[in-house]
């Protein structure tokens, strides 16, 4: 039997594919269960690797997906291929559009306030159905944290997606899961900016190509250093692929 994970470099990431990872969140969602989802790629493995907390806290997620192409690659070096990349924006995107039939309820905490403003009004017209319980900017002290822990389980929604940036919202969400019965938890990033227009994601066909890293560079040079985890991820993983093999021999 297929295992159900793919362990690189001590982070077991989930093997699905991006329609499948949908529908069984919808379906944890409508059984009204709790879920922690860490969409990862590969700036936070390396973190992982250099903080022991971190790792911990990300070990605690029900399920690791395969958000950046550096996994996918690294997965094929490794003989343990996974089927596809299955990223935050794109499975938010897949639960908002299944969620607007159903009438779901969705909480939305993070990014800028312009973001969350722009945000909140894009949601009403391309999902009118939506029940957008919550709307929060990502600013906030200790103590409006707990205000929004509090607002949160009032409303009892589906699906709460947070876009502090990692390891911030791993964190969040770790840190106060216990104070919750329900819901499915999950760290997007930048989807935000994306979804209300603030930024562009790459276009298809650079996506289709696996250039979507080059894309973020082009568009936003000031973050380049971020792109350096890349390389050195895949140098890690090709030296634990050598040493697989040597221990195999």
């Amino acid at each position: 039997m297929e295992k159900k994970t793919v362990e690189i470099l001590g982070v077991p990431f989930y093997r699905t594919t991006q329609q499948q990872f949908v529908e069984e969140l919808l379906q944890k969602a409508e059984n009204r269960e709790k879920k922690f989802v860490v969409t990862a790629n590969p700036e936070i493995v390396m973190s992982a690797m250099k903080n022991a907390q971190f790792k911990e806290t990300i070990l605690q997620a029900d399920y690791i997906t395969a958000d950046g192409i550096g996994i996918i690659l690294a997965a094929e070096k490794l003989g343990l291929p996974l089927n596809e990349r299955v990223t935050g924006f794109d499975t938010m995107i897949g639960i908002l559009e299944h969620a607007n039939q159903k009438k779901l309820k969705i909480f939305f905490l993070g990014a800028k306030p312009e973001v969350s403003q722009a945000l909140r009004l894009v949601l009403e017209e391309s999902y009118p159905q939506l029940q957008v319980v919550g709307c929060r900017h990502g600013y906030f002290s200790d103590g409006e944290s707990e205000q929004i822990v509090q607002e949160i389980q009032e409303c009892e929604p589906d699906f709460i997606f947070v876009a502090l940036g990692s390891p911030a919202q791993e964190n969040w969400i770790a840190s106060h899961y216990q104070s919750f019965s329900k819901g499915v938890f999950m760290g997007v990033g930048g989807s935000f900016d994306i979804l209300s227009g603030t930024a562009k994601r790459a276009p298809k066909i650079m996506i289709k190509m696996r250039l979507e890293w080059l894309y973020r560079i082009v568009t936003n040079p000031t973050r380049w250093r971020r792109f350096l985890a890349l390389p050195q991820f895949l140098r890690v993983v090709n030296r634990e692929r050598k040493r697989k093999e040597s221990v195999n021999k």
